[in-house]
């Protein structure tokens, strides 16, 4: 079995070791229990001080204070052609990071476009941007995992044609059917009748709209960074993230999974410290040589 290492990278003073172990246990841990039965690809996430400690073959998720340019934030290739991605860092970066690392472990080229049904009605089949977290990005959709906020993503029965009693359509549920989007949420297609790119979008209206993108005219990069940078992204998340509900109640339970961890902690320290002050007798053999 293939698996992908991820190395996990702070870039800014505002992320402690601890909270950087931390973030990277619960991607290790969304990554191996929850993404990789549905989509059969398996990763690991390491942290790591610098870039300089990240081991070849690795593919490094780095975290900035500032991306600077909207369009940098997202994944990208380097000049080999292997996948990193650039975190925008906030209050609610946890989310940030899951987020990328979903999209980058189910298309690290980001160039993976599949053929449905076009959800603008004019429309026949289309050639829909592959992009497991953007229909239910918002952080309302999100769940928990050690009480830090994680990305919900779809399922691959998000391309399916029909809408199917029992099919789960993203990992949280909140998805309900084939080729939808949730407020905050988008998806990206191809025409390849008119050569445009579209959206739909679900950003701060209503209902859900139609957005004409045109004609990808040139690229420097992959089609993903390309619609990303035109949406922005990362850096609505980065935003959006640190004054959602789910946020508020994420923070409540990080604090008190930390009094959790922290009386474990000392109970494992009052029993080591037990086993060092006497003599401990595993065992009491007799006979034998």
């Amino acid at each position: 079995m293939l698996v992908i290492s991820l190395a996990l990278v702070s870039q800014t003073s505002r992320i402690t070791p601890s909270q950087l172990t931390r973030v990277a246990a619960a991607l290790q841990k969304q990554a191996l229990r929850d993404f990789a039965p549905i989509w059969n690809i398996h990763a690991t996430v390491d942290a790591f001080d610098t870039l300089h400690d990240v081991p070849p073959g690795y593919w490094p998720m780095i975290v900035k204070d500032d991306i600077q340019q909207a369009g940098a934030a997202g994944v990208h290739l380097d000049k080999n052609g292997q996948p990193f991605s650039l975190i925008e860092y906030s209050d609610s970066w946890s989310l940030t990071a899951s987020h990328e690392m979903l999209e980058m472990l189910g298309d690290p080229s980001g160039n993976r476009l599949v053929a449905g049904k076009s959800p603008k009605p004019e429309q026949g089949v289309v050639e829909f941007l592959v992009e497991v977290a953007d229909p239910s990005e918002a952080p309302e959709n999100g769940y928990t995992i050690n009480g830090l906020l994680m990305s919900d993503f779809f399922t691959p029965h998000f391309y399916d044609p029909v809408a199917a009693p029992g099919v789960r359509y993203s990992f949280t549920g909140a998805v309900d059917g084939p080729r939808k989007i949730l407020p905050g949420g988008y998806i990206s297609w191809h025409d390849p009748v008119g050569d445009h790119w579209w959206q739909q979008v679900w950003f701060d209206t209503q209902e859900p709209e139609f957005r004409d993108l045109g004609l990808l005219a040139a690229r420097a990069g992959s089609l993903r960074s390309a619609v990303d940078s035109r949406t922005g992204t990362t850096a609505r998340i980065a935003a959006s993230g640190p004054q959602s509900d789910r946020f508020a109640a994420a923070r409540t339970l990080t604090a008190a999974v930390k009094e959790s961890t922290a009386a474990r902690a000392d109970r494992w320290s009052d029993r080591i410290e037990e086993l060092l002050s006497r003599p401990v007798v595993e065992g009491t053999w007799e006979g034998g040589e």
